[in-house]
């Protein structure tokens, strides 16, 4: 399955979260329940994941936590937040060019309709 599939279905669960429960719950509610979903359907997803981050010749074990990796080919990151900034784009952005993964969604489930918070973040797809 390719990272644009991968999507797909996430966005998919998304829209399903969101309807079942709304928008105003805790990030980490949103979560749990995609964690549960993407079990449900067994892809393989690394929660909280700690990666490294390398800068000349010294490596931090825990340069950040991605908050879901899936199938080791799509970061999800989610919000819960009145309105996304700028910041959080890039966030995501660096998370993937130093994983080395080319695709990332930033969810904000904090919106009255999901695919206004819904946003494809993409390195050198």
């Amino acid at each position: 399955m390719n990272e644009n599939e991968l999507a797909k279905d996430i966005v998919n669960l998304s829209f399903k979260i969101h309807n079942a429960l709304g928008p105003g719950l805790f990030e980490s509610v949103y979560e749990e329940i995609i964690c549960y979903e993407l079990h449900k359907v067994n892809y393989h997803f690394l929660q909280q994941r700690a990666l490294p981050v390398v800068y000349e010749s010294i490596q931090l074990d825990v340069g950040f936590r991605a908050d879901i990796v899936v199938e080791n080919k799509l970061i999800i990151e989610i919000k819960s937040v009145e309105a996304l900034a700028p910041v959080h784009s890039k966030q995501l952005l660096t998370y993937l060019r130093l994983s080395h993964i080319k695709l990332g969604l930033l969810i904000n489930f904090n919106v009255v309709l999901i695919k206004d918070g819904i946003h494809r973040i993409v390195n050198g797809l």
